[in-house]
């Protein structure tokens, strides 16, 4: 299994700071399964406004940190090197745990069917052993 540190996520991904939530891959077999971490730091651009004094990683930059574990996984593949990702659609969502300043969230996704370059992946994220969420996510490969 393949590891990756940000600067070779950055070589796979178009995302940049401060939209790059992916800070490594620590396993990874491309097109099947990928897991990664979040160190999610009290200085992130969201938490000023979500919220003063109570600060919470919105739910939708957890989804956004799920996809794009899954993305590298897709982008590793030979066949999509190069391409991008997008969301095609996102279901069964559920929010177990609250993210705070501090946590790693930890990643993992798997993918659930591949078709030509349309796919699903099952994703979760945790802190320590806790479920902060799960989600199923459609994409498409340009």
């Amino acid at each position: 299994m393949q590891k990756l540190n940000k600067k070779e996520i950055e070589q796979i991904l178009p995302h940049r700071d401060p939209f790059l939530f992916v800070d490594e891959i620590t396993e990874l077999i491309p097109g099947e399964y990928a897991k990664g971490i979040k160190y999610v730091k009290e200085d992130e651009y969201y938490f000023k406004g979500h919220f003063p004094g109570n600060p919470i990683m919105p739910g939708v930059i957890i989804i956004e940190t799920i996809a794009q574990v899954g993305a590298v996984m897709m982008l590793t593949l030979e066949k999509f090197k190069g391409k991008i990702v997008l969301f095609a659609g996102v279901d069964k969502v559920r929010f177990k745990k609250i993210v705070k300043p501090g946590d790693a969230l930890n990643i993992e996704v798997r993918i659930a069917n591949l078709k030509l370059n349309i796919g699903k992946g099952i994703g979760i994220a945790k802190v320590k052993d806790e479920l902060a969420c799960s989600a199923e996510l459609m994409f498409s490969v340009v």
